[in-house]
C-alpha cells in the first residue's frame, strides 16, 4: 500500500469507528441508560418511537432507524454521524485552535506529558486540581461578596482542561505515529487523529464517560504541572525566595 493513504485511511477508520461507538452508545442506552451519555452523542430515541427533530423535514431521522437484531434498543446511525458531526468536530476543532495558538507551549506540555512517568504525574495532579476546584467553588457558595468567582474558577479549570486534552491529542498521534512507523506529516494531522482517538474513547458505551473524564483529568494535571506549556515548569523550588 502506498504510505501516503496511509493517513488518510487511518483517520476514515477512526472516524468510522467513532460512529459505530455512537450507534452503539444510542442503542444501549434505550433501554439502560448509560452515565451521562446524553451529553456525548446527544438526546436517544426510544425502542418504539422516535423523538421527533425540531429542523428536520425531510424525515431522513425516522426513515433511518433499525431494530436492533437482540432487541437491546433501536439503532440510529443518524444520530450517531450527528454527534461526530457536533461533539467530535467541536472536540477537534478545540484542540487543533489550541496547538496552532500555543505551538511552543504545547510541545513543552508534550514533551513532559511523554517523559518518564509523565502520565502518573498529569493524573495525580489533575485529581488533586479536581478536588480543590470542588472545595473552592463549594467555600465560595456560602460567602456572598465571591460568589461571582465560582463561574470564573470553573472557567479557568475548563480552560486549562482544554488545553491538556489538546496536548494530550497530540501526544496520542504521535505514539500512534511510532507505534505503527507511519510516514512523516504535518503535526496537526498527528494531533487531528489524536483527538479523534479521544473522541472514539469518550462514546464508548459505559466506559466512554470515565473514559473522557479520566483525560479531562489528565489534561487539567498536564496543563498545571507544566504551567500551561511553560519552560520552566512547575516546581515547589519556587517557593524558596
Amino acid at each position: 500500500m502506498n504510505e501516503r493513504w496511509a493517513w488518510p485511511l487511518l483517520i476514515a477508520g477512526l472516524a468510522v469507528l467513532g460512529v459505530v461507538l455512537a450507534v452503539a452508545d444510542i442503542s444501549i442506552a434505550a433501554r439502560w441508560p448509560t452515565p451521562f451519555s446524553d451529553a456525548l452523542v446527544g438526546p436517544k430515541y426510544g425502542t418504539v418511537q422516535a423523538v421527533p427533530m425540531r429542523f428536520d423535514r425531510s424525515g431522513v431521522s425516522e426513515r433511518l432507524i433499525f431494530a436492533s437484531p437482540r432487541g437491546i434498543g433501536s439503532l440510529v446511525p443518524y444520530l450517531a454521524l450527528r454527534a461526530f458531526l457536533t461533539n467530535g468536530a467541536g472536540l477537534v476543532l478545540l484542540a487543533l485552535a489550541a496547538l496552532v495558538a500555543f505551538p511552543t507551549r504545547a510541545r513543552s506540555a508534550v514533551e513532559r506529558l511523554e517523559a518518564r512517568h509523565g502520565v502518573e504525574i498529569a493524573l495525580g495532579a489533575g485529581l488533586v486540581m479536581v478536588l480543590l476546584t470542588l472545595a473552592a467553588a463549594t467555600l465560595l457558595r456560602f460567602t456572598l461578596l465571591f460568589l461571582a468567582a465560582v463561574p470564573l474558577v470553573l472557567v479557568i479549570a475548563l480552560v486549562a482542561a482544554l488545553f491538556g486534552i489538546a496536548c494530550i491529542s497530540l501526544a496520542i498521534g504521535r505514539l500512534v505515529h511510532r507505534r505503527f512507523k507511519l510516514p512523516a506529516v504535518h503535526p496537526l494531522v498527528v494531533a487531528f487523529a489524536g483527538a479523534l482517538v479521544v473522541f472514539d474513547l469518550a462514546v464508548i458505551p459505559y466506559a466512554g464517560v470515565f473514559a473522557l473524564a479520566a483525560v479531562a483529568m489528565a489534561g487539567l494535571g498536564l496543563a498545571v504541572v507544566t504551567r500551561f506549556g511553560s519552560s520552566g515548569g512547575w516546581t515547589f523550588g519556587d517557593l524558596n525566595f
